[in-house]
């Protein structure tokens, strides 16, 4: 029988329903996030914007699980995006820092390969490198015809950032040096530490040696190299060319008491032959980020005039002599990244406001500050072409790790150029975040940020983790935390504030942190998670749980010893003793100006204000993770905690995590920073959703 052709069509079209419902059928369901999803993420970072305006470098980092270490190597991207990304630097060797060569005929980079052929001539004085000593990371240079990697300098110490000249045959460098490098190796050499100031140690960098940053001026095809300032008292950083190239801004505490704790950073000028010095700042506290006007006439920079103020801009005549002024009018926010327009006429600058980060610009005339970006995320990183009035920047959201985005100045015609993490993103189902304020002490407003657990259904109660910052001048927001997805992903919902002492909501706030600990701050948290409990009623009271890193480590112990609403707790790099921490950790008596004096003026406050004061009242059952080397907030102060707890009769263990320190959780070790979640979810399972066969990630 024939049939009639509308029959046909419309066998034909349930055919292709057919076809493709199966097609949609076989496409997999999106997932839970993992802990370990943490191997596959790539991480984009340090955009740098070719000359022309038509490529950007940029450092793409990946996990190498097996061998437990991230790799970076230097990728490209064209701004019209009429090509793919491709990489650009293939050496197993880690390759970070791109910066194009004025021409943009080529692009310097700093890498840590082992030396093949002959380098160039060691800087007057410098001794050879010791053979046993690993490769220090130098600068490279890759032309864009083509062809390898020249190797350009030799300095023993390595180069820790370098800037082209602005005619591109020289380099200014900053590199390490110190008397122990003059002397010959010998096996008798003692290996004990031996000091005289305060300050021996720093979280990131370990037990200081005698080697102090200075700065050195390379000459591009020889590789010559030229020290052009010195001293055994202090450290050079952050230099910036003049215009014209004839002269170089740096940072430096040229007080002599930089060991001993002393914040009084300024900002110098010197000749890029070396000699006499010209200090251009003028403030008691820390300045710094010099960046010299298009015409040369004038630097700007940060600057504190009190202790724990936030920086201000300002702009000071660059022969020195006269007496800074404000760039802009009521700024409270905290700027990096400072940036000159090509005009002179606008300073651009970067910072965190109100649980983002973008791209603001004063307009010096008017001295008024406007942003510039937006949008629920951060923007960071932010690089300009003047040629092509362009920005380019990494930008993430609560859902997506970084990307590269360029932009016109103003911030309009966005256009994305990378999809990193693509197609995990396809297989993960992640959850979103809503915002909410609530009135906390002082009748104050604070952010709230609730996370619902994934496949949330209406009628049902779910266990609730609240997480608290570090800092306690930081800040949470609506950028990428996988811990917070993995939470969601496991049925909890998540919540964190930004209580005072929080950045981003300007000086009043943060510094309303002062004789608080403990107090108001602990006041804002509580009644963030009340407002949370009116708003969702849906948690689960009987099921909260709390967490928290350094001072959030410390805000997580203080709510133990003061309320046992919290059935769970796993606190992180946290302080417990204020009257210890305070002669162990490297800043020393840090927290001076956090309570109007040091331990030994205010020893009463120091310890009411300790959570191991109040370890008698905890009754919560208490995971306490700690890093083996953490100088900011010593092992002896989990310890002390730990032993607190389990003397009082309280359910806790304690976990250790080698070789790391007080970054574990941002730059750890792959796999411990993978095992710390594991950590808390193992926690948080057994106490909060009552698995009595929890394993712990060690067992398993």
């Amino acid at each position: 029988m024939k049939m009639s052709r509308g029959l046909l069509s419309i066998l034909t079209l349930v055919a292709c329903l057919f076809f493709l419902t199966g097609l949609v059928s076989a496409q997999p369901s999106p997932r839970s996030i993992t802990p370990e999803d943490y191997f596959s993420f790539e991480f984009i970072s340090d955009p740098n914007i070719s000359p022309d305006g038509k490529l950007v470098a940029y450092v793409l980092t990946k996990v190498d699980r097996g061998q437990n270490r991230r790799n970076s190597s230097i990728w490209m991207v064209g701004t019209d995006g009429s090509r793919a990304a491709w990489q650009f630097t293939t050496s197993p060797q880690s390759s970070t820092s791109p910066r194009w060569s004025p021409d943009g005929k080529s692009l310097a980079f700093l890498s840590s390969r082992p030396e093949t052929t002959p380098a160039a001539a060691p800087a007057a004085g410098a001794a050879a490198t010791a053979t046993a000593e690993p490769p220090r990371a130098q600068i490279y240079v890759l032309s864009m015809n083509g062809g390898e990697a020249k190797r350009i300098t030799n300095l023993k110490n390595g180069v820790g950032v370098f800037r082209w000249s602005p005619d591109g045959t020289r380099f200014v460098v900053v590199s390490r040096i110190g008397p122990s490098d003059s002397r010959a190796d010998s096996r008798d050499r003692s290996d004990v530490r031996h000091y005289k100031n305060t300050s021996y140690k720093f979280n990131d960098t370990g037990w200081f040696d005698d080697r102090r940053t200075h700065l050195w001026v390379v000459e591009m095809k020889s590789g010559s190299a030229k020290q052009i300032t010195e001293g055994n008292d202090w450290n050079d950083s952050d230099p910036q060319w003049s215009p014209d190239g004839t002269r170089l801004a740096f940072v430096s505490n040229r007080t002599g008491k930089e060991y001993e704790e002393n914040r009084n950073t300024d900002v110098w000028v010197i000749s890029a032959e070396g000699g006499k010095l010209t200090k251009i700042s003028d403030h008691d506290e820390a300045d710094n980020q010099p960046r010299w006007s298009p015409d040369g006439r004038w630097i700007a920079f940060t600057g504190e005039i009190h202790d724990r103020d936030h920086p201000k801009i300002f702009l000071a005549p660059s022969a020195g002599g006269t007496p800074s002024t404000l760039a802009a009018n009521g700024l409270d926010l905290i700027p990096g990244g400072l940036e000159w327009s090509e005009d002179g006429g606008s300073l651009y600058f970067e910072t965190g406001v109100k649980g983002e980060n973008h791209l603001f610009r004063v307009d010096l005339a008017t001295k008024s500050v406007a942003q510039v970006t937006s949008g629920a995320r951060a923007v960071r990183g932010v690089d300009f072409n003047w040629r092509t009035k362009t920005i380019v920047y990494e930008a993430n959201t609560f859902k997506h790790l970084d990307d590269l985005y360029v932009a016109d100045l103003d911030g309009r015609n966005e256009r994305k150029l990378t999809n990193l993490n693509e197609a995990l993103w396809k297989q993960l189902q992640l959850a979103d975040v809503e915002r909410f304020t609530y009135k906390s002490a002082d009748d104050w407003d604070v952010d709230g940020f609730l996370v619902k657990p994934i496949g949330w259904q209406a009628g049902k109660k779910y266990p609730l983790i609240l997480s608290i910052h570090g800092g306690p001048a930081g800040q949470y927001g609506v950028d990428w935390y996988h811990e917070f997805q993995v939470y969601a992903a496991k049925g909890y919902a998540v919540l964190f504030t930004n209580p005072r002492g929080s950045t981003g909501y300007g000086q009043k706030f943060e510094r309303g942190i002062f004789n608080e600990w403990g107090g108001k701050d602990y006041q804002d948290v509580m009644n963030g998670l009340d407002a949370a409990l009116k708003r969702y009623p849906w948690i689960d009271t009987d099921r909260m749980g709390v967490t928290g890193g350094s001072y959030g480590g410390f805000m997580t112990n203080w709510i133990l010893g003061h309320t046992d609403r919290f059935k769970a707790a796993v606190t992180l790099r946290s302080l417990s003793n204020f009257i210890s921490d305070d002669g162990t950790r490297d800043g020393a008596y840090g927290h001076t100006s956090d309570f109007g004096g040091d331990i030994f003026q205010k020893f009463e406050l120091y310890w009411d204000r300790s959570p191991l004061k109040y370890a008698r009242n905890v009754k919560t059952p208490t995971l306490i993770l700690h890093s083996d080397n953490d100088y900011r907030v010593p092992i002896e102060q989990g310890e002390q905690w730990f032993r607190a707890l389990k003397h009082f009769g309280v359910t806790t263990e304690i976990v250790f995590f080698p070789r790391e320190n007080h970054n574990l959780t941002r730059t750890g070790e792959p796999k411990h920073l993978v095992e710390s979640l594991n950590w808390q979810l193992y926690w948080f399972d057994r106490f909060l959703n009552g698995n009595t066969s929890a394993v712990p990630p060690d067992a398993k």
